[in-house]
């Protein structure tokens, strides 16, 4: 991208400070619902840390069990059926929001999801409010008689449209038409309090293994993430086979969200490749800085591009190599052969090279690439660099009239 933030970018610590008026500015964030999941993770951090500054947080969505964080560090949230698709509820939902920014005096409005930011940017348009979104995936472009680009275009309105990797901004500007200078990238941050080796007891590691009854003595592979076809759990399957190792333990974790019927499929592949007391389908884990710590590599197989991949950043965090598919934003958050590898998305036979080369690192290699992977993760991809990152560009924002963009 041209004109995009890269992440390496220092930042901005000569910019002018805001008009005193401005010193405590009101920003809304709106999303759908807060549940578990990346964009929530992302908005609560967010949030937390404009508390933090002093400026003044606030969060529509319809709910969710991550309500309470909001409430824990000082954003307040405000119910709206923001989840809505009904063309009837965005509108009255704009109406809403209108009335809030004009009642709160709010001066920016971000939009995190498309149903929302239909609400938002109407609301926005009504009031002067600066409306900015941030474009968290490629989202689907098939279907409603091409009507669904013209849906997901409203994440391309934003005064600022904050990408989540290059790759993002770079799929808004080719297939979305949107200006380079428009875009600002700001990769997703993980808690790098959670999320650090020294953290973890022993005693948290081994009571992980001892529910996962794996036994002393193996390499453990690990593929986090929901049971999905995309997620490419049978292609990791397909490698292990290959492979043909029998002194290692793989785990597939994460939940079948009712897809039982994809888990069934997965079992009886498991069956096939004769891979029973190697491969082993787990549930969702709640601890998974544990299980990080309990691996010894980490893949991600996905089939279709990831929008940023926050299970190879985590994994690194946890000085743990990752095994993940070039494409998507996997080329922005793995160093190839520094912290992990890089293979062609759905080449079993490529995966099992991989798998094979992280088996024959030494300890000292093992060693070496955790160390690097560690401090990669702390220097780029932080909740602390993210939240600061977008910051900046709130107070870019803020700097001209809400019409420039």
């Amino acid at each position: 991208m041209d004109n995009a933030v890269p992440i390496d970018a220092p930042l901005d610590d000569t910019r002018q400070p805001l008009p005193e008026a401005a010193a405590a500015p009101v920003v809304l964030q709106v999303l759908p619902a807060l549940v578990t999941g990346g964009v929530e993770r992302g908005t609560v951090d967010l949030a937390a840390a404009l508390a933090e500054a002093g400026w003044t947080s606030l969060v529509a969505s319809e709910g969710g069990p991550m309500t309470r964080e909001l409430t824990r560090v000082g954003a307040e949230h405000i119910t709206l059926p923001l989840a809505s698709k009904n063309p009837l509820v965005i509108r009255r939902n704009a109406d809403r929001l209108a009335a809030i920014i004009a009642g709160r005096k709010v001066d920016i409005l971000h939009a995190r999801s498309r149903a929302p930011a239909w609400s938002a940017w109407m609301a926005a348009e009504r009031t002067g409010c600066h409306f900015l979104t941030t474009f968290h995936g490629t989202y689907n472009t098939s279907g409603w008689f091409g009507l669904k680009n013209r849906y997901n275009a409203i994440m391309t309105r934003g005064e600022r449209v904050i990408a989540i990797s290059d790759f993002i901004a770079e799929h808004a500007r080719r297939v979305y038409g949107l200006a380079p200078d428009r875009i600002r990238v700001v990769h997703r941050g993980i808690d790098m309090n959670r999320f650090d080796p020294a953290r973890v007891s022993p005693e948290r590691i081994i009571q992980l293994a001892q529910k996962w009854r794996l036994p002393d003595g193996y390499r453990v592979i690990m593929l986090p993430g929901r049971l999905t076809r995309w997620k490419g759990q049978s292609v990791l399957i397909e490698a292990l086979a290959l492979l043909g190792r029998r002194d290692i333990r793989c785990l597939l974790v994460g939940s079948d969200q009712g897809r039982t019927g994809y888990r069934e499929e997965l079992e009886q592949l498991v069956r096939r490749r004769d891979l029973g007391d190697v491969v082993h389908l787990t549930d969702e884990c709640g601890d998974m800085p544990a299980a990080y710590m309990l691996t010894d590599a980490v893949v991600s197989a996905s089939t279709d591009p990831e929008a940023f991949g926050r299970v190879a950043v985590e994994a690194q965090a946890m000085g743990r190599p990752v095994i993940a598919t070039a494409h998507g934003a996997t080329g922005e958050t793995v160093l190839p052969g520094r912290t992990g590898w890089l293979t062609p998305p759905g080449d079993p036979h490529a995966l099992a090279q991989a798998l094979d080369r992280f088996l024959a690192l030494s300890a000292d290699e093992r060693a070496g690439m955790a160390e690097i992977a560690i401090q990669h993760v702390r220097a780029n991809f932080s909740k602390e660099t993210m939240c600061a990152r977008t910051m900046a560009v709130y107070e870019e924002v803020l700097s001209r009239p809400s019409s420039d963009g």
